[in-house]
């Protein structure tokens, strides 16, 4: 599996480990989840908006073809 370093101030990393002791995970872990819940957040409200785009204009659509 490859790897990604990344760089985090003192108080950030601190917030993190905080943050990842709370859940009772792994700094690692719990950074590897949120970039993943990022990624899938992002396609899901591109997604949502063409839905949306698409049942908006599709009476324009239907005239047009």
């Amino acid at each position: 599996m490859a790897g990604l370093n990344v760089r985090f101030t003192d108080e950030e990393l601190e917030a993190l480990r905080q943050r990842a002791e709370r859940e009772g995970r792994s700094m690692q872990q719990f950074a590897h989840d949120a970039v993943i819940t990022a990624i899938n957040e992002h396609s899901r409200l591109f997604n949502e908006a063409a839905d949306h785009v698409l049942a908006v204009s599709a009476e324009l659509n239907r005239r047009l073809a």
